[in-house]
């Protein structure tokens, strides 16, 4: 049985071919695009990235991405956000004073002054929601790697799925239905990323 074919977004904001590296060594069938002809045929989106939120909102509206990244979401196919992928679905960011895609209520704002930024290596999960299945057979406090310098703060807690300390505690992954998202990168987070990886692509086959 082949694995689920999984859409990752294109948009200019890097870490494209890690990503796919970790699906495919996973059975998923990845396709690096920033054409949403290709998305509307992919089981599940993925929508990574680097770098800054006001810069990355320029490149996805140039591309023509804003509109159908939030029409897909709503329309319930499997979505996975990764780095500034999480950051990218809340209303807006302190990073430019930007807007964002506006799909979760909540704010993107930096860390505090004093904190060395950005965040980056290794650091522990707390499961806010352990029985989500994206989370199935991964430890409590189990460690994931990291590299930003603003995070999601989110109007409600009923979205955050996990949360990790560094001067403060700040969401780390949400959770809503079809959509799933890490502050950290699965695919640089050894064999612990890869069984969130894989949990979601069953997610894919549940939902599809």
């Amino acid at each position: 049985m082949s694995g689920p074919n999984i859409a990752i977004i294109d948009y200019g904001a890097g870490n494209l071919r890690s990503v796919a590296k970790a699906l495919e060594s996973l059975g998923a069938k990845p396709l690096v695009t920033s054409d949403p002809k290709e998305m509307e045929a992919a089981d599940a989106l993925i929508l990574p990235g680097q770098g800054a939120c006001d810069s990355a909102m320029v490149a996805m509206e140039a591309h023509g991405l804003t509109g159908y990244v939030q029409q897909t979401i709503a329309s319930g196919k499997p979505f996975f956000g990764v780095c500034l992928g999480l950051q990218l679905l809340f209303d807006s960011t302190e990073e430019g004073n930007a807007d964002c895609l506006g799909i979760i209520p909540g704010r993107v704002r930096r860390f505090p002054e004093g904190l060395k930024v950005p965040h980056m290596g290794w650091n522990t999960v707390e499961l806010h929601n352990p029985e989500h299945p994206v989370f199935a057979e991964i430890p409590q406090g189990s460690h994931f790697y990291f590299v930003h310098s603003f995070y999601a703060d989110p109007d409600s807690s009923d979205v955050v799925a996990a949360t990790t300390e560094y001067g403060l505690d700040f969401c780390s992954a949400i959770a809503q239905g079809n959509l799933v998202a890490t502050q950290f990168h699965p695919e640089k987070s050894g064999p612990t990323g890869l069984r969130l990886y894989a949990n979601f692509l069953r997610m894919v086959g549940s939902l599809a």
